[in-house]
């Protein structure tokens, strides 16, 4: 069934619930067919040749009417007893099966109640089979009871609790019972839910999340020792996911009482809620099932209240074949092993915890563990062949290092007793952080030294330290809403790079890389008009998805960051002590981090309002870019100037709210002064207003002035031409007198400023020319990042050529100087690694990179050349760090025999780093045909992995032979391609940015608006984004493309 069909039946009933549920509409509903005769109103006889005495007669219709009336009380009678005592189910506490323990849902009759039970006789059988079957009536519960609710509601002239998007707050989860039983061979679940609640106000209406799955039976009551309560009916309300428990009476304030549900629903072939996956082991496929809940799909898993705010402790029990093992979050208390080749595993009671990082995993997996020094117990599961490999021990061994590092940086000790990695070959995101059980996407956790690269070393590394962190931020201290989202993701992404400086302190990740990978990549979003606030209010469902996006994670790491470096790095990290102190177990908003921050710079005797800082960037969208000029008249006073920094300055002019002045920040301004062979020490200036002026010592002419020391601030910083050519000169004559930091921070805003219309084209072209120079790694870096945009809008033109002569003309010194580097195959990298020899081999691997990019003929040569000793020894000696780049150009040059034979390692390797290298390398072909095949070849779930297909797509439009391909694959096979990925964080708007981003011309413009009016639906945003972002890219082509070509022409001839 193609995947966009089962979601649409995913939660369809079987041929019996369908006929039951027509029942129900029909009107039957309330009396099952055993009391159906008895119920039913018998036509009259008449008599009409009798004739009998007037009192007789009299007294006849006297008995007639008393004999209805006993009828009539006995039915309603029945009913009641019926509804007392109709199928043995829900029980558990005096009262047994009572009134409360109704079957029904979406208005159908119950399938067996029994297969939610763990203790199902018929092991293995799918819910709905097998056990007892329930008896007597269901009281309602389809959807017309919910629309005769809302009728009431409206009535009354208010929204019914079930269709906010927020829960109402009446009730309060304190602890979840869930016992589980997970059918692999069918792929279904049954389950059984004890939710103890505190009613915080009196309700009728028990409303929690539940979604596509099928509600057996529910029970209420006060507690073990009372009876349970009468419940009207019951209804599940899709558009909000919520399902709704209707009682006879209210539940009272300041009281506790249990809830119980029964229920059933399939393990999806999807990659949300409770969904399954599978590989090959000896030619033998083999299934798991693995949960992905962030932010809200709990709800497809067990009805809960699905919302981060309402913490609660939870009691696990799973049942499972013998040949499967299952985890979650805690560790396995007792096991108890049946006859008939089942288990239930019971495990220990967690913390206060939110349901989105609640988990569990049924699996045949094997694993290796370590332990920290205060005891944790650290295991990595993963397929046996990984683990015999010893694929997974880099990740065990860095896990329990970083463990150490974050208890003693936060002095707040990790808080469960285990820690397991689970390594999984399907999974919608690089990793999720659930408490005590992480799950992560195989490419992003098993690594193999002999064949992995550097770069595949660092991206593990760093995928690995993110979830680390979350186990504090995020797990232990939860965002209250998810309008703080960048309270958990935020320091996640910024402890990337300091834990990853903890591991390997030559690399400076914090200082340096931090800069390309994370403050560039965000600001080039920030600065579109369709951009959005860090903080941003969550209204609607739809909302909540969109939070999490590269704002959240990058811009609040950037702004993170740059709290840091204006505290003071010691402060800062008090600050962050406090806050987890205070909060642990809890939740917590922006204005707590405010405050204990604050707090912190009070201990050293500094009074700074955050909030009142920091409200100003995370409340506002986008970022400043601040203007220094020189003052003419005056000795050593400079005018500094702030506004809101677009690319499109033709739509700041239209739209009112982005050219008022309403957009002022308090910016942090770090400045120096610096000549031909000196740089002054930093001074911080605050600047609060549209423009001011101050008094900078030791500045003359013959002096450069360079602000935002270290790029430490998020925002960028422009100067007056003479300033610019001061900095460019200096550049020239000796670099290294300006950080390496700021180096690459020049080169990445006189690219942006120049796109964005604020500098003439030819200034960051001219900054570059010092490159043949520069041995350090981050300013080719920046720079390889900042010309890759402007190739994407030039690699269609007809002067193309003009562009990539210039840049080879750049790299060609540096490439001769650095060379290629030697086989080390049989040499452990991870060992070099320590050896400072990262920063040298990234440098020379981004510069072969452009050389062969650009088209360097040597290094075309040297591609070609490896790849047909590979062919022909069928021994790969390329160096593992250019492993892709060489795949890569040998593909794009050589014939289609090297794209099959590609095409055939990419299914024989195992190694996960391998595949996923190969499988890129298949998309730089300059051969039509192969990439459509590629493209067709990627919605196949069984030849590419679901989340590599997206990779596939985009990289093919970032190819100048495939993007026209891409984009009409994508238009062709949006319905597929949503259907898929819709409600999966970031892969929609990946999906969409890859695809659009390099499209350049009218026409393509013309098509993307005529798509979205065709499919709006969903996406709505990163639709927006995508318009503005073509707009903006035509609009340079007209306004710039000619300017820059006359330049480089110009420059060519000298």
């Amino acid at each position: 069934m193609p995947l966009a069909e089962k979601r649409a039946n995913s939660g369809s009933f079987t041929p019996m619930m369908i006929e039951e549920d027509a029942a129900l509409r029909n009107g039957s509903r309330g009396l099952s067919g055993q009391w159906a005769d008895a119920a039913a109103v018998r036509p009259r006889t008449t008599e009409r040749h009798i004739t009998v005495h007037k009192r007789l007669v009299l007294g006849f219709a006297v008995s007639i009417l008393a004999l209805l009336v006993v009828t009539m009380i006995a039915v309603l009678l029945s009913v009641r007893i019926e509804e007392c005592s109709g199928g043995g189910g829900g029980g558990g506490g005096p009262g047994g099966d009572a009134a409360a323990d109704s079957r029904a849902a979406n208005g159908s009759a119950p399938a067996a109640a029994g297969s939610a039970r763990l203790n199902h006789n018929h092991a293995g059988e799918p819910p709905g089979r097998g056990g007892a079957a329930a008896e007597g009536p269901a009281p309602g519960g389809g959807p017309d009871e919910g629309e005769e609710e809302e009728e009431e509601w409206q009535r009354r002239r208010e929204p019914p609790p079930w269709t906010q998007l927020r829960l109402p707050g009446h009730l309060r989860p304190l602890h979840y019972n869930l016992m589980l039983s997970a059918f692999m061979e069918n792929f279904t679940f049954g389950g059984e839910v004890n939710v103890q609640v505190e009613c915080l106000n009196a309700t009728r209406y028990i409303v929690l999340h539940a979604h596509r799955m099928h509600i057996e039976a529910v029970r209420v009551a006060e507690d073990r020792l009372a009876g349970a309560l009468r419940v009207s009916s019951f209804f599940l309300f899709p558009q909000t996911q919520v399902f709704v428990v209707v009682l006879n009476r209210s539940l009272e304030a300041l009281r506790s009482y249990n809830l119980k549900i029964l229920y059933h629903a399939p393990i999806e072939n999807e990659l949300l809620g409770f969904f399954r996956s599978s590989y090959v082991l000896y030619g033998e496929r083999r299934f798991l099932a693995v949960t992905q809940f962030s932010p809200t799909h709990a709800r497809k898993a067990f009805p809960c209240f699905d919302e981060p705010i309402y913490k609660a402790t939870f009691k696990i029990s799973i049942k499972h074949q013998a040949t499967y093992l299952s985890l979650s979050n805690m560790p396995v208390e007792t096991s108890v092993f049946e006859e008939d080749g089942w288990v239930t595993d019971h495990f220990s009671q967690t913390p206060l915890m939110s349901t989105y990082y609640l988990a569990w995993a049924v699996c045949n997996f094997t694993y290796r563990e370590t332990t920290t020094k205060n005891g944790v117990v650290i295991r990595l599961y993963a397929r046996p062949d990984a683990i015999r490999r010893g694929s997974g021990d880099y990740a065990l061994n860095i896990t329990r290092r970083l463990i150490e590092f974050y208890e003693d940086y936060f002095k707040v000790a990790y808080s469960l007793p285990k820690l397991d990695l689970l390594a999984v070959p399907k999974h919608p995101y690089a990793a999720m952080e659930n408490w005590g059980l992480s799950v992560f996407v195989e490419q992003r956790i098993l690594l193999d030294p002999s064949i992995s690269s550097i770069s595949y070393l660092l991206d593990v590394t760093m995928v690995i330290v993110h979830e680390l962190c979350h186990q504090w931020f995020g797990d232990l201290v939860t965002p209250v809403w998810w309008e703080d989202v960048w309270l958990k993701e935020g320091f996640a992404h910024y402890f990337e790079f300091v834990g990853t400086d903890y591991l390997y302190p030559g690399w400076n990740m914090e200082k340096q890389r931090f800069l390309t990978d994370v403050l560039h990549e965000v600001m080039l979003l920030d600065g579109l008009a369709s951009s959005h606030p860090v903080s941003q209010e969550v209204q609607q469902a739809t909302d909540i998805d969109r939070v999490f996006d590269w704002i959240a994670y990058k811009k609040g790491a950037a702004l993170i960051r740059m709290l840091a470096n204006f505290m003071g790095h010691s402060v800062f990290q008090m600050g962050l002590q406090d806050y987890l102190t205070i909060h642990k177990y809890g939740n917590a908003a922006r204005k707590d981090l405010w405050n204990a921050l604050s707090e912190a710079l009070k201990k050293v005797g500094k009074f700074v309002n955050i909030q009142e800082v920091m409200d100003q960037w995370t409340l506002q969208m986008g970022y400043p870019v601040i203007t220094i000029m020189g003052n003419e008249t005056a000795d050593n006073i400079i005018r500094i100037s702030q506004e809101h920094f677009i690319y499109d300055l033709d739509f700041k002019a239209k739209d009112h709210g982005l050219g008022n002045n309403s957009y002022l920040w308090q910016i942090p301004l770090t400045i120096a002064v610096g000549n031909t062979s000196h740089i002054s020490s930093e001074a911080i200036i605050w600047v609060s207003n549209k423009s001011e002026h101050h008094r900078i010592a030791s500045l003359d002419e013959r002096n450069w002035l360079l602000g935002n020391i270290n790029q430490t601030g998020y925002f960028r910083v422009n100067y007056n031409i003479r300033n610019w050519r001061l900095l460019i000169d200096q550049l020239t004559r000796n670099h290294k007198v300006i950080s390496v930091s700021n180096r690459a921070g020049l080169i990445d805003d006189a690219f942006n400023l120049a796109r964005a219309g604020y500098l003439p084209q030819n200034i960051p072209l001219e900054i570059i020319r010092y490159l043949s120079k520069e041995k350090e790694f981050l300013p080719w870096h920046a720079a390889s990042q900042a010309l890759y945009p402007l190739d994407k809008l030039l690699d269609r033109t007809e002067n193309y050529n003009i562009f990539n002569e210039y840049i080879l003309r750049q790299v060609a010194s540096m490439y001769l100087k650095l060379g290629w580097p030697t086989n080390n195959v049989d040499k452990s990298f991870v060992q070099a690694s320590y050896q400072a020899s990262y920063q040298h081999e990234e440098l020379r691997r981004e510069v072969i990179m452009l050389a062969c990019s650009f088209g360097n003929k040597h290094c075309h040569q040297q591609a070609a050349t490896l790849i047909s000793d590979w062919i022909s020894s069928n021994r790969n000696r390329i160096p593992l760090n250019v492993r892709d780049i060489v795949y890569c150009t040998g593909v794009s040059l050589m014939d289609e025999d090297v794209w099959e034979f590609i095409w055939m390692k990419f299914h024989s390797t195992i190694a996960v780093s391998e595949k996923k290298i190969l499988l890129e390398a298949l998309t730089c072909s300059d051969d039509r045909n192969l990439l459509n095949r590629l493209l067709n070849l990627s919605l196949n779930s069984e030849v590419v992995l679901d989340q590599d297909a997206i990779d596939v797509i985009i990289h093919v439009a970032r190819n100048p032979h495939g993007r026209d391909l891409a984009w009409k694959f994508f238009r062709e096979k949006w319905k597929i391609l949503n259907a898929r990925y819709g409600e999966a964080l970031f892969m929609n708007s990946k999906l969409i940015s890859g695809v659009t981003e390099f499209l350049n011309t009218d026409n393509e413009l013309n098509e993307l608006k005529n798509f979205i009016k065709t499919y709006e639906e969903g996406s709505a945003a990163s639709f927006s984004r995508a318009v503005e972002t073509v707009e903006a890219n035509v609009r340079w082509q007209t306004l710039y493309k000619e300017e820059l070509f006359q330049w480089l022409r110009k420059s060519l001839t000298l």
